[in-house]
C-alpha cells in the first residue's frame, strides 16, 4: 500500500486528533472567555479539520508565535505535528511531535501522532513503541486504537479470501 492510497483515511484520522485536542484544551480551562483565546491556533485547527492542510499550518505556526501557555503550545505543536502529516511532510512532522514530547512525555497524543508518521514511514518497530506508550496513557482513546489497527494492515495485512471463477460455459455465450 503506497502513501496515496491510506491518504484519505489519514486526513480522517488527522481530522479526530485535532478534534479532540481542541475539545481537551478547551476543557481545562476554568475562566470564562467569549471566543478563542488565541485565534490563529482555533482558526488553524478549523482548517485542519477542514482538511486543508496549508492554511492550517500557516495559521498554527502564526498562533504558536504568540502562545505562552503550556497546554495551548502543546496542543498547537501536536496539530502541527497531524498537519504535516497530512502534507505529507513526514520530517517536520516527526520535529513537531518530539517536541511535544520533550516538553511533555505524558502526553499520548504526541505518541499517537507520532506512531501515525511511523507507520506512513514504513518505521513499523518504532511505530510500535510509540503505540505502546500511547494506549498505556490513553487505553481507550479512539485515535489511538485507529493507528493501531493502521500498524496491523501493515504488520499483518488481511489476505483476499475471494475466488473468481472465469470457466465460460459456450453455452451463455449463444444466449
Amino acid at each position: 500500500m503506497n502513501i496515496c492510497q491510506i491518504r484519505a483515511p489519514v486526513t480522517q484520522i488527522v481530522a479526530v486528533f485535532l478534534c479532540l485536542a481542541s475539545l481537551l484544551a478547551g476543557a481545562q480551562e476554568n475562566k470564562t472567555v467569549i471566543g478563542p483565546t488565541n485565534p490563529r491556533l482555533s482558526e488553524g485547527a478549523d482548517a485542519l479539520l477542514a482538511g486543508d492542510g496549508e492554511e492550517g499550518v500557516r495559521l498554527t505556526l502564526l498562533g504558536l508565535q504568540v502562545e505562552t501557555r503550556r497546554r495551548e503550545r502543546l496542543t498547537g505543536m501536536s496539530n502541527l505535528c497531524a498537519g504535516y502529516i497530512m502534507l505529507e511532510q513526514m520530517d517536520q512532522a516527526l520535529e513537531y511531535c518530539d517536541r511535544v514530547l520533550e516538553e511533555d512525555d505524558g502526553y499520548w497524543r504526541g505518541y499517537s501522532n507520532r506512531a501515525l508518521a511511523y507507520v506512513m514511514l514504513d518505521r513499523l518497530e518504532e511505530a510500535e513503541q510509540d503505540l505502546q506508550k500511547a494506549e498505556a496513557l490513553a487505553p481507550q482513546a479512539r485515535t489511538v486504537r485507529i493507528v493501531r489497527e493502521m500498524l496491523r494492515d501493515k504488520t499483518d495485512p488481511v489476505a483476499p479470501s475471494i475466488v473468481i471463477d472465469d470457466r465460460r460455459n459456450p453455452e451463455d455465450d449463444e444466449n
